[in-house]
C-alpha cells in the first residue's frame, strides 16, 4: 500500500518517476492488472475473446518493448522498472475511470460520454508525455512527440499486427 501512495501523485503530474521505488512485485501486479482490464475492454469492443487476447498480448509486448528501447537508447535502462511501472500504474488508474464511461457510452451513446472518454484519453496522453519528459529529461514538445509515437506504436501497432494474425 505504501508503494501505491508513492505512485499515485504521478497520475496528477506531481512527482518525478525517477524518484519512485523500484519494486518488481508492484510492476508485476500492474502488468497483470493492465492486461486483464485491457483484455476486458478489448473483448467488449470486438466480441471475439481470442482476437482480444492476441491484440492485448501484442499491445503489452509493444509497450514493454517501446519503453525498453527508449530507456536503452537514452542509456537509462537501469530505471526501466520504475518507468514501466509508472506508465502502467497511471494507465491502470485511468482505465478504472474509463470502464464506467465505456459502459455508459455503449449503453446510451450519449454525446457527453464521448467527451468524457476523450478527456480521459487526453489525461492518459498527458501522463505518458509527463513521465517521458521527466524520465529522459527532454523538453515538452519532444515529450509530446514521443508520447504520440508511443501511442501510435503500441495501440495502432497492436491493432495492425492483430489484423495480420
Amino acid at each position: 500500500m505504501d508503494v501505491l501512495k508513492q505512485y499515485l501523485p504521478l497520475c496528477w503530474l506531481q512527482s518525478n518517476p525517477l524518484d519512485l521505488p523500484r519494486s518488481i512485485a508492484f510492476f508485476r501486479q500492474n502488468l497483470l492488472f493492465s492486461f486483464v482490464i485491457e483484455y476486458l475492454m478489448q473483448a467488449n469492443m470486438t466480441d471475439d475473446p481470442v482476437e482480444a487476447f492476441f491484440e492485448v498480448s501484442i499491445e503489452t509486448f509493444l509497450t514493454l518493448l517501446f519503453i525498453g528501447l527508449l530507456m536503452f537508447l537514452n542509456k537509462t535502462l537501469y530505471v526501466y522498472i520504475q518507468i514501466t511501472t509508472a506508465i502502467l500504474f497511471c494507465a491502470n488508474v485511468i482505465s478504472v475511470a474509463i470502464v464506467p464511461v465505456m459502459v455508459w457510452l455503449t449503453v446510451t451513446e450519449d454525446l457527453l460520454s464521448y467527451y468524457v472518454l476523450g478527456l480521459l484519453l487526453l489525461w492518459d496522453f498527458a501522463v505518458v508525455a509527463y513521465i517521458m519528459k521527466r524520465s529522459i529529461i527532454i523538453n515538452t514538445p519532444a515529450s509530446i512527440a514521443l508520447a504520440s509515437f508511443y501511442f501510435i506504436a503500441t495501440y495502432l501497432g497492436a491493432f495492425a499486427l492483430g489484423q495480420l494474425i
